[in-house]
């Protein structure tokens, strides 16, 4: 039991994948903070160019 309990206290395998979730999660805050941003700046500069056609 003792032995089982080392090794499965060892095993690393599971970090990459957490890991890999973490800076998944980092990168789509990222994306997502940056579409929003350019999203709004976009909708801003349309809104101008509509009011000095009219």
């Amino acid at each position: 039991m003792l032995e089982l309990i080392r090794k499965l206290w060892s095993d690393e395998s599971g970090q990459d994948i957490a890991e890999y979730a973490v800076m998944l999660a980092v990168i789509l805050v990222l994306v997502v903070g940056t579409i929003r941003l350019i999203g709004t700046n976009a909708n801003n500069a349309f809104s101008q160019v509509a009011s000095a056609i009219q």
